[in-house]
């Protein structure tokens, strides 16, 4: 079952919530579970800053999380 982390309603995101974010992208793809972040523009543009964007598999919304995910 793939799993999504909505961040949507978050303003702010620091080092030790991206390293969280990263362990937790880790651990789905070694469990081969699908895995999706959803980011307003803020917590996207901290993502993007480290480039992260990629690997987190970032959405910018949850449909869009979904739909990916399903595919």
């Amino acid at each position: 079952m793939p799993f999504v982390i909505d961040l949507s309603k978050i303003d702010f995101l620091d080092s030790s919530g991206l390293g969280a974010l990263v362990q937790t992208s880790k651990e789905c793809k070694k469990l081969k579970v699908g895995f999706s972040v959803v980011g307003n523009s803020r917590v996207a543009q901290t993502i993007k800053l480290v480039r992260l964007g990629e690997f987190l598999n970032l959405k910018s919304t949850l449909e869009e999380a979904l739909l990916n995910l399903k595919s």
